[in-house]
């Protein structure tokens, strides 16, 4: 399996992006050695679209098939494809506070560690639907380490399209979210007007 090895506070300078949409929440002191280069118009596109492979944790193949799904779908594609890529299992997983980072997220998932509808689901990209209820499996629950993200992500905001109960580990999605809905810092339409040359 490909991975990104690239440090995270690193990747977030290079691509303009604050680490917290990530989950963490350390800060870098240093500014990109490009700041303040004119970007053409293709790399302005190409930027947004690294942006939202790097913020879910996607590689460009999977980018790509997501794109193509969305462009398919009713409405706007740039909208749809955000829509898809916030409602992936190890998003939700991070959206609910079961876990401190979009990385760990991913992790909590491979590792057989979290429910859908009561069945254990190991793939980070499965898609959620409206009306699905995400669990902490009943044996990875005593663990010390989810007492822990509970104590780091207690504060956190959840978004109004779940109902989460963070000390019974679970929640529900009430509708899948919509674009105003999603708190990400990506433009969309370049993403689309990349893909459609």
């Amino acid at each position: 399996m490909a991975v990104n090895r690239v440090p995270v506070l690193k990747r977030c300078r290079s691509l303009g992006l604050e680490p917290s949409y990530l989950g963490y929440d350390k800060k870098s002191n240093r500014t990109s050695a490009r700041a303040g280069k004119k970007v053409s118009e293709y790399g302005l596109q190409l930027r947004e679209k690294q942006k939202a492979k790097f913020i879910y944790g996607v590689l460009e193949k999977p980018f790509r098939n997501y794109y193509e799904k969305a462009d398919r779908m009713k409405g706007m594609a740039g909208e749809n494809l955000m829509v898809l890529l916030e409602s992936r299992l190890d998003s939700v997983v991070f959206r609910m506070g079961f876990a401190r980072t979009r990385r760990e997220a991913r992790q909590i998932v491979d590792h057989k560690h979290v429910t859908v509808n009561g069945k254990v689901v190991n793939i980070p990209s499965y898609l959620i639907k409206a009306g699905d209820v995400i669990a902490i499996s009943e044996k990875a629950k005593s663990l010390q380490r989810y007492k822990d993200i509970v104590e780091v992500t207690g504060g956190r905001l959840t978004p109004e399209w779940m109902d989460v109960d963070i000390e019974g580990l679970k929640g529900t999605i009430k509708n899948l979210p919509t674009r105003e809905m999603i708190d990400v810092p990506v433009d969309e339409m370049l993403i689309v007007e990349l893909y459609s040359k």
